[in-house]
């Protein structure tokens, strides 16, 4: 069953759609409500790739937010998602934390630091440099690279920290070998989301506060792109892109009557 619009089943990014800084953004509980009542078919998406959706759930809820686990998609599950279906029951030599080892743990992979398979690279805290160098030899003897997300930087109170992108272009410099990126602006990730709940283009609309990503990610895919300007880009800068969004609001409140 489909709305009037022809949108049966939403995307939907986290910060600077459903929140910024750990506190709700206004008219995203209503949203997630709206879904909720209607029986609507939803993704919550994320690029970091730190968390497990439990996590994520809970930094939610916390926010005033409830959205179930199962309903969390981040670059972590996808790039499992990805690499099970590339060779499946491989191994992985991994740079991340418990939301990315988790997801290849539970898609079958092993992770060793002997003559893996791929080099899977994700988002950490803390970057080793010894971790780093041993990632950038097991490249060099054939391991496949993978990252996450190419994301360069993250936020932190205190400013911008590196992150997976900027790792990643390390190892590139060191080994001349290029990684495959699964999260966004890569569509394979809206892909995999959408076959985790069943979802066609046609009828599949994305919500996103960045034009570089989540915009043309979700036109790459096939699917009706909304823009909210609660996030990253600006009203002003939509313009200067080539593609555009279906529609461009305010914030995701201006969206729950879609529903």
């Amino acid at each position: 069953m489909s709305d009037a619009n022809g949108i049966e089943c939403w995307l939907t990014d986290m910060d600077g759609v459903l929140v910024h800084e750990e506190h709700a953004l206004p008219g995203a509980a209503e949203f997630l409500q709206r879904l909720a009542d209607a029986s609507r078919r939803f993704l919550v998406l994320t690029n970091n790739s730190i968390f497990t959706p439990r996590d994520l759930a809970a930094r939610l809820s916390r926010s005033g937010i409830e959205v179930p686990e199962e309903n969390i998609w981040t670059s972590a599950l996808a790039t499992a998602d990805f690499l099970a279906r590339q060779m499946p029951g491989g191994s992985a030599y991994v740079i991340g934390e418990s939301g990315l080892t988790t997801a290849l743990y539970e898609a079958g992979y092993t992770t060793t630091d002997t003559d893996p398979d791929y080099v899977v690279l994700g988002e950490t805290r803390t970057y080793s440099f010894e971790a780093i160098t041993k990632a950038i030899r097991l490249v060099e003897k054939g391991a496949r690279f993978i990252a996450t997300n190419p994301d360069a930087t993250g936020p932190s109170k205190e400013g911008s920290l590196p992150a997976t992108g900027s790792v990643a272009a390390l190892i590139t410099r060191a080994t001349g070998a290029e990684p495959y990126f699964v999260g966004k602006p890569n569509p394979m990730m809206f892909r995999s989301a959408m076959n985790r709940i069943e979802a066609h283009s046609e009828t599949t609309a994305m919500i996103g506060d960045r034009m570089d990503t989540d915009v043309v990610a979700g036109i790459e895919a096939g699917l009706r792109t909304f823009l909210v300007l609660t996030g990253s880009t600006k009203r002003e800068q939509v313009r200067r892109f080539p593609f555009q969004p279906h529609q461009v609001v305010d914030g995701i409140g201006d969206l729950v009557d879609l529903i």
